[in-house]
């Protein structure tokens, strides 16, 4: 990494974002945002320097809603824009598509996704929204054709058409469907776009989707673990406590250098790596890297050699270097209480 480059943390504790700059050796905090009440997703558009920050309602008054922020790249500070109410439940995962003039939003607790327009920052109102139960995650395909919304609740993945005017088509079959019990959350696509990778809540795998790139439909092919077998942990299931029972409790899924996917898992705060073939089958994870405690979110560099993992009950940011599927510490630094979010901007 040549330039300095920013990391956006989300501290949903705080309510707030901190803005740090990065320049290939170290992490040097910039700003803090506050007013983010909540704040635990968002999406970013570089080429307009924007931020769509999801937050929850703060009083009767103020229901959840995505709030659009200007980033200031020298100072890291986060100007407010604008604000689109969510009436119907928080979002739980943004993402962006069409050069940043569309967002979709799924939210876990709505049991709802949506398609919006994007103009000059503003958030339209949804012209589609789809529903299904526990929805943890969406992502399109790179052209901006298709739309993948995750449902843990249901144990599938919703494969959608994007419209020329935002709508939602679903595909045929419109469902692709995970292990029962699974606990799908979080995807990842492939750079040639023929694979997606789906980390599991409960079960500790990574599932493997072979995608057909003219129809954008999934086909199940395969799953290998992310879970330290040394721990002992158990199968989870919706609703249990996983810490209290030592259950297996996945989270974020990444890419990382050399092709390989990174995984988080929140019991025993863990970062394992995992081998992607050249048929787009997966090796499971043979070494991991005790992180930031509970571990929910992590991003990695744009050329996969950083990675930046963030714990929910931790106030502090773990900044590595990527070695093959090993990961050395460079350093420590505070963020704030709840993070649970991290983006390379």
């Amino acid at each position: 990494m040549t330039s300095p480059s920013l990391v956006l943390v989300a501290n949903a504790a705080d309510g707030r974002i901190s803005t740090f700059r990065f320049d290939g050796e170290r992490l040097d905090r910039l700003s803090v945002t506050d007013g983010l009440p909540g704040c635990s997703t968002f999406a970013v558009d570089p080429e307009r320097d924007l931020v769509f920050a999801a937050v929850k309602g703060s009083t009767a008054e103020q229901p959840p809603g995505i709030q659009t922020l200007s980033l200031d790249r020298t100072t890291g500070r986060l100007i407010l824009l604008t604000r689109r109410d969510l009436p119907a439940g928080n979002a739980n995962y943004l993402a962006l598509t069409r050069g940043g003039t569309a967002l979709l939003a799924a939210s876990y607790g709505g049991g709802y996704g949506i398609s919006a327009p994007v103009v000059d920052g503003v958030v339209g109102e949804p012209v589609s929204t789809i529903h299904y139960p526990n929805l943890h995650s969406v992502m399109p395909s790179t052209d901006g054709r298709f739309v993948y919304f995750v449902s843990l609740g249901a144990d599938l993945v919703a494969q959608y058409a994007l419209g020329d005017d935002l709508a939602l088509a679903p595909l045929a079959p419109a469902t692709a469907p995970a292990p029962a019990g699974s606990g799908p959350r979080h995807l990842q696509l492939n750079e040639a776009q023929d694979a997606v990778y789906v980390i599991t809540e409960f079960s500790g795998e990574v599932l493997h989707f072979a995608r057909d790139t003219e129809t954008g439909a999934l086909s199940p092919r395969g799953a290998a673990s992310f879970v330290d077998p040394s721990k002992g942990l158990g199968h989870s299931v919706f609703g249990a406590d996983p810490m209290a029972n030592h259950f297996i409790w996945g989270a974020d899924l990444h890419w990382g250098a050399g092709g390989r996917l990174w995984a988080s898992e929140r019991t025993e705060s863990t970062l394992g790596s995992l081998d992607v073939h050249a048929d787009g089958g997966l090796s499971a994870a043979q070494s991991f890297t005790v992180t930031e405690p509970q571990p929910r979110g992590f991003a990695t560099s744009a050329d996969g050699a950083f990675l930046v993992a963030a714990g929910e009950r931790s106030t502090e940011v773990s900044l590595y270097a990527v070695d093959g599927a090993h990961l050395h510490l460079l350093q420590r630094t505070e963020t704030g209480r709840g993070a649970n979010w991290v983006r390379f901007v």
